[in-house]
C-alpha cells in the first residue's frame, strides 16, 4: 500500500554513488578478459596501462567531459579582435583546454607507447564520448602513420615528430579536411587547387567539413593546378611564430556548423587563400593514401568507439535497472527489460572483442592495406590482406549502427529520465553515435565499396571462399548459409540499376552485411569467452 506524502523521500542517491564510483576498467571484467586475450605478450603491460588512464577517464576526465558539454560551454567564433585583425579564434571553455591536454599527454603516438597501449587508452577514454578529443586522436592517428611512411623533408619530419613526441607545450593535434561541398565523401570531385609558387606549394579554395579546426595540422586533400589527380598535403594551422599572434596561414574559418552531436568539437567551412601546404606522397596518389591509410585508421577508431559508448550505455542502464522500483519489484525482474538488456549487453561485448580481434589481425600486416591484385606476395597472405580491408568498412558500417541503437535501447530503461540530459550522458552519447555513422563514408557508400571490392576479384578470390575465410572457426550451420548468400548477391554484377532485381540485391545486400560482421563479431566474442 502507498499512502499520500507531500514530503516525497525517493532519491537516487544510490545509484548515484554506484556511478560516481565505478572505474571503467577494474570494475569490467569483460574487457580485463578481451585485454588478457588479444595482447598476447604485452597482457601484463597493457593491463598497467589501462588500470592507470582508467583512473583518470573514469572520473576526472569523466566530470570535465560534462562540464564542457553544457550547452553554454559550446565552442564559438571570434573572427576579428578589437582592432579589426582577422584573427578566426576558436573560443572554448578552460575545461576542455585542460581536458585536451590531459588527455594528449598520454602520448598516444609516441615509440614510448605501444599500439596496444594506445588501442586500450583509447577505448576507456571514448567512454567518455567526443569530449573534443576523440576525433582529434583518431586524426592524430591519421596524420601521423601518413608522415611515418611519406615524411622526406624537413617540414613534415618536423610535423610528424611535433605529433609524437611533442615539445616544451605538449604533442600536437592533427586534423583531416578532406570534403567540399559538391563531394562530400566523392573525393576525386575535389576542386581545391594547390599551386607551387617559388618552389612552394599554396592552396586555394575552399573545403567544407573541417573537424578540429582547433588542430596545429591538418591533412587535406587537393589538386595541383592543370592535374585531375588528387594530392596530399598537410599544412600548419600557423607559421612559426604567428600562433601567439592569431595570425593563419592563409585560411580563414568561415563558420561553425551546427551539428546534431559531438558538439564540443568545432566542424567548420574554410577557405584557403594561399596556404602554405607540404606535398606528402606522390602527387597522383592521394585519393589512395587518404583511403589506405587516413581513413582506415579513421574507421578501425568508428568501430572502437562504438564499441566504448556501448559498453558505458549498457552499464548504466544494468546498473539503474537493479535500483530502479516499478510496481513493487525492480525492473530488472521484468522479463522484457531483462531480454532487452541481455542483448544490449551481447552487442556491446561482441562488437568489443571484434575490434580488438580486427585489430590484431591489422597488426600483423606488413606495410599496412597494400592495394590491387598485384601485391608481389603469396596467395594466402594477398588473401588476408584483402579480408581485413574488408572487415575495417564492415565493422564501421555495422559498429555505428548498432551503437545508435543500442544506446537508444539503454535510454529507454531509464523511462523519462533516458532523455534528460542532465539526468546521465546517454544523451549525448546517443547524439556522438549519429555523427560517427556518417563520418568517415556513410552507410551506403560503404556498402556500395565492399561490394564493388569483392565483384572486382571474384575471379580469384571467390565470394564463398571470402566469407569461410573471415569466419575461420565459426560453425558450419552459420558459414554456410551466408557463404551461398555471398555468391547469389555477387552475381549480380553491379548496384547501379534502377530495376527491380537491382532494388532488392541492394537490400539483401545491406541485411547480409550486417549479419556477416555480427557472425565476426560473435566468432571473436566466443574466442574471448573460451
Amino acid at each position: 500500500m502507498s499512502l499520500a506524502d507531500r514530503n516525497n523521500p525517493y532519491n537516487f542517491d544510490a545509484f548515484l554513488a554506484w556511478r560516481q564510483a565505478v572505474d571503467y576498467y577494474a570494475d569490467d571484467a569483460f574487457i580485463r578478459k578481451v585485454v588478457r586475450h588479444f595482447t598476447g605478450s604485452e597482457a601484463d603491460k597493457v593491463d598497467a596501462t589501462a588500470r592507470a588512464v582508467s583512473r583518470k577517464a573514469s572520473y576526472r576526465w569523466r566530470d570535465l567531459a560534462e562540464r564542457i558539454a553544457l550547452p553554454e560551454n559550446r565552442p564559438f567564433m571570434m573572427h576579428y579582435d578589437g582592432h579589426h585583425r582577422r584573427i578566426d579564434r576558436i573560443c572554448r571553455p578552460g575545461e576542455t583546454e585542460t581536458l585536451e591536454r590531459e588527455v594528449f599527454a598520454e602520448a598516444f603516438f609516441s615509440d614510448k607507447t605501444s599500439p596496444w597501449e594506445k588501442l586500450v587508452k583509447m577505448y576507456l577514454i571514448y567512454q567518455n564520448g567526443e569530449a573534443c578529443v576523440a576525433c582529434p586522436i583518431t586524426c592524430t592517428e591519421g596524420l601521423v602513420m601518413l608522415l611515418e611512411k611519406f615524411a622526406d623533408t624537413p617540414e613534415t619530419k618536423a610535423v610528424l615528430a611535433h605529433c609524437k613526441e611533442g615539445d616544451a607545450d605538449g604533442c600536437a593535434i592533427g586534423a583531416q579536411y578532406l570534403s567540399e561541398i559538391q563531394g562530400g565523401s566523392d573525393v576525386p570531385s575535389n576542386l581545391l587547387e594547390a599551386v607551387e609558387e617559388d618552389r612552394v606549394w599554396r592552396l586555394y579554395g575552399t573545403k567544407f567539413f573541417c573537424s578540429a579546426t582547433h588542430a596545429d595540422y591538418a591533412v587535406v586533400t587537393a589538386k595541383p593546378r592543370g592535374s585531375e589527380k588528387v594530392g596530399l598535403f598537410v599544412i600548419p594551422s600557423w607559421l612559426s611564430g604567428n600562433k601567439a599572434k592569431e595570425i593563419r596561414n592563409g585560411y580563414t574559418i568561415d563558420r561553425i556548423k551546427w551539428k546534431i552531436g559531438t558538439s564540443e568539437l568545432t566542424t567548420g567551412e574554410l577557405t584557403f587563400n594561399g596556404a602554405v601546404a607540404y606535398p606528402v606522397g606522390p602527387l597522383d596518389k592521394g585519393v589512395a593514401n587518404v583511403v589506405g591509410i587516413v581513413l582506415t585508421y579513421s574507421r578501425l577508431t568508428v568501430g572502437l568507439s562504438a564499441a566504448a559508448f556501448m559498453t558505458r550505455a549498457v552499464r548504466e542502464a544494468k546498473q539503474y535497472a537493479e535500483f530502479r522500483d516499478a510496481f513493487g519489484v525492480t525492473i530488472g525482474r521484468f522479463p522484457m527489460v531483462a531480454g532487452q538488456l541481455a542483448a544490449m549487453d551481447h552487442a556491446a561485448k561482441r562488437t568489443t572483442a571484434g575490434a580488438f580481434k580486427l585489430y590484431r589481425d591489422f597488426l600483423t600486416l606488413e606495410g599496412g592495406l597494400k592495394g590491387g591484385l598485384d601485391t608481389g606476395e603469396t596467395e594466402a597472405a594477398w588473401r588476408k590482406r584483402f579480408v581485413i580491408r574488408e572487415l575495417i568498412m564492415l565493422q564501421k558500417l555495422a559498429a555505428s549502427w548498432d551503437c545508435t541503437d543500442v544506446i537508444r535501447a539503454a535510454m529507454s530503461i531509464f523511462g523519462g529520465h533516458g532523455v534528460m540530459e542532465d539526468f546521465s550522458c546517454l544523451p549525448r552519447l546517443y547524439r556522438d553515435s549519429a555523427v560517427n555513422e556518417l563520418w568517415e563514408g556513410p552507410r551506403n557508400v560503404l556498402l556500395t565499396q565492399i561490394f564493388r571490392d569483392i565483384q572486382r576479384v571474384k575471379d580469384r578470390y571467390a565470394p564463398p571462399a571470402f566469407v569461410r575465410d573471415l569466419l575461420d572457426g565459426l560453425e558450419e550451420a552459420v558459414v554456410a548459409p551466408l557463404a551461398a548468400e555471398a555468391e547469389a548477391l555477387l552475381a549480380h554484377p553491379h548496384l547501379f540499376g534502377m530495376d527491380a532485381a537491382t532494388l532488392d540485391v541492394c537490400r539483401r545486400w545491406d541485411a547480409f552485411c550486417h549479419t556477416l560482421t555480427h557472425a565476426y563479431q560473435d566468432l571473436a566474442f566466443k574466442d574471448v569467452e573460451g
